[in-house]
């Protein structure tokens, strides 16, 4: 699949459901700004990702006008244990460079399943897009944002509420309308 086809593919799913559904309160303002960097990668192996994930890392802080990143593999991590084995490496990746504190990943991926939580409830699809992703977020920026949001705590309880409301089929039809665009 194209580059551009992932990334219209993405864009379509941020607009339907994270944003759609309120899911991250300040996600609708990079969208609309597009002060997001969507970088496509066709990395297959963890050493691949995580070089990419540098390369991404460096281009958050050297361009102060992105605010956030999304690394989108369109071809690898399709397996949700190997994702998260990437993950795991990420997260050890940003604390041996330095960047705790200073930046974060959340984590997305079509299979997403919370701990503890069965396969099939809807609330899995507060994270479940359409490719496997690592999102690149500032800290200092969340801090903000999260200042003007009441009851920021509250945010993953109300995100899972909201989608066991509405319903896995609901979030699926979105999932699958994202690769028709």
């Amino acid at each position: 699949m194209s580059t551009e086809k992932v990334i219209k593919t993405t864009q379509f799913w941020l607009l339907e459901t994270v944003i759609g559904f309120n899911f991250c309160p300040f996600a609708k303002k990079e969208f609309v700004k597009e002060t997001i960097d969507y970088r496509v990668s066709s990395a297959i192996k963890l050493e691949e990702a995580l070089y990419e994930l540098l390369e991404a890392i460096e281009q958050l802080q050297s361009r102060p006008e992105i605010e956030t990143s999304l690394l989108i593999f369109d071809t690898g991590f399709n397996k949700f244990y190997d994702y998260l084995d990437l993950l795991e490496m990420a997260n050890q990746l940003l604390e041996k460079e330095g960047y705790e504190g200073v930046l974060q990943i959340a984590s997305f991926h079509p299979n997403y399943i919370f701990d503890g939580v069965d396969e099939d409830d809807a609330s899995n699809y507060t994270n479940r897009s359409p490719y496997p992703m690592l999102h690149l977020l500032r800290e200092s920026s969340l801090e903000k944002s999260l200042l003007k949001v009441e009851s920021p705590e509250e945010i993953p309880e109300r995100n899972i509420a909201l989608a066991q409301e509405k319903g896995r089929a609901v979030f699926e039809k979105i999932l699958e309308q994202s690769f028709h665009q």
